[in-house]
């Protein structure tokens, strides 16, 4: 009796929505769990950049700690409306933007068939989901009652809706190559780190590059963050949050950033592939004698694979945002309108002709040859970095460091 019970439970509606409630927890605790990370690798890699060391009391020597106690400030500290505010659109504008950051990880594949939803068209299902973000950011601006608030809410609509073009369009180019939109397949064809489609022809390696730009600008990130510039707008289109509210703004942040760098990782840089010509959960299959461990153990691998990927890419942003000085609003627009839309739709003509048109044993010796200029490339980018931090201060610019002979300097020979 027991047995058929518990058959019928496993095969019942209820068990569906049970695991899908437990998916959408797993989801959302990394999802929060990734942005407290986020927010303290940022503040890390800005004190390194400006030469200081970032976090340090709380959590131990690297601040692990700080943005816990961050949070928990937040919790505790009073939420205020502004009188002139429009209630429901203040209270409700933060948790829209969450749900549009949010629903986009539920096509994202952690592993092989390790996803919430597995979707033929799980690409456009992540970018539709994403851009519902920006009606949070409107309400948002438009609730706050607040001028400063409303000019950046309308400055982030008209950006995230313009960069959102070349970035749909850069997807389509590696969508093409592939024959398909469902990401746990084309990430299997990208076995081998030489098949990654960075490196496919040139029209897929310079739409990555493209495609991380609007990226960036669709996150809000410098030097694209017209919409929180705090010399213009006081702090942009949340200045009147605080609170609770104001970290749901930042999460929602933090996930898209999360959620756009899985993009790139999986169409771009071979997903949750570790540069090896074999799928590990296959190898594991075959080495333990089981499928459902190998696909386990596989997967785990997998998992750790695609999120170091990922947060990679988080770190680059964030290093963009600590190097660059921040643009002007028709700086902006016009490099989405003038320069990167034009050239998202010549990489897409193009990568469809290079299909059409070159011999596949052309396309696999340009293929090749443009794997080993850029593996020549990072090798030789590294040895430079490895120089440069062996030498003396002020070997490439000794005018900073010199302090003697030099006129009108203090200590200067007269």
């Amino acid at each position: 009796m027991g047995t058929l019970l518990f058959a019928s439970f496993f095969s019942s509606p209820l068990w569906y929505y049970l695991l899908a409630i437990i998916a959408a927890a797993l989801l959302i605790g990394f999802m929060l769990v990734s942005a407290i990370f986020s927010v303290w690798l940022e503040r890390k890699v800005a004190g390194r950049i400006q030469d200081r060391l970032g976090p340090t009391r709380v959590g131990g020597k690297f601040g692990w700690l700080q943005t816990l106690a961050d949070g928990m400030k937040l919790l505790v500290k009073e939420d205020i409306i502004p009188a002139s505010a429009d209630q429901m659109l203040f209270r409700v504008g933060p948790y829209i933007a969450l749900a549009g950051s949010f629903t986009a990880f539920l096509a994202l594949p952690f592993g092989n068939m390790l996803v919430g939803l597995d979707l033929n068209i799980a690409i456009l299902f992540m970018l539709a989901v994403m851009s519902s973000e920006v009606f949070g950011i409107i309400l948002i601006g438009y609730g706050s009652g607040s001028k400063w608030a409303l000019f950046g809410g309308m400055r982030e609509a008209a950006q995230m809706v313009s960069y959102e073009i070349p970035m749909a369009i850069t997807v389509l180019v590696p969508v093409i190559v592939a024959g398909s939109m469902n990401l746990n397949e084309i990430t299997l064809q990208q076995r081998g780190i030489w098949n990654w489609y960075l490196f496919h022809d040139p029209f897929t390696f310079c739409a990555f590059w493209t495609y991380f730009t609007c990226a960036m600008a669709s996150c809000k990130r410098a030097p694209f963050d017209l919409a929180e510039a705090e010399s213009e707008l006081v702090a942009g289109f949340h200045t009147e949050y605080s609170g609770f509210r104001w970290l749901v703004i930042f999460m929602a942040e933090y996930g898209s950033m999360f959620a756009v760098s899985g993009i790139a990782a999986i169409m771009f840089l071979g997903g949750w592939s570790l540069g090896l010509p074999w799928e590990l959960t296959d190898v594991f299959a075959g080495i333990t004698g089981n499928a459902t461990a190998g696909l386990w153990i596989g997967n785990l691998l997998n998992m750790v694979v695609f999120i170091g990927k990922c947060w990679f890419l988080v770190f680059v942003m964030m290093w963009v945002r600590w190097t660059l000085p921040r643009l002007r609003i028709d700086q902006v627009m016009m490099t989405c309108l003038k320069y990167l839309l034009p050239i998202s739709c010549f990489l897409l003509i193009g990568v469809a002709t290079w299909q059409l048109v070159l011999p596949p044993s052309v396309r696999t010796i340009a293929q090749l040859a443009i794997f080993g200029l850029t593996m020549l490339g990072l090798v030789l980018a590294i040895l430079k970095l490895l120089a440069t931090a062996k030498d003396v201060p002020g070997t490439g610019m000794p005018s900073m460091w010199q302090m003697t002979n030099v006129t009108g300097y203090q200590g200067a020979k007269q």
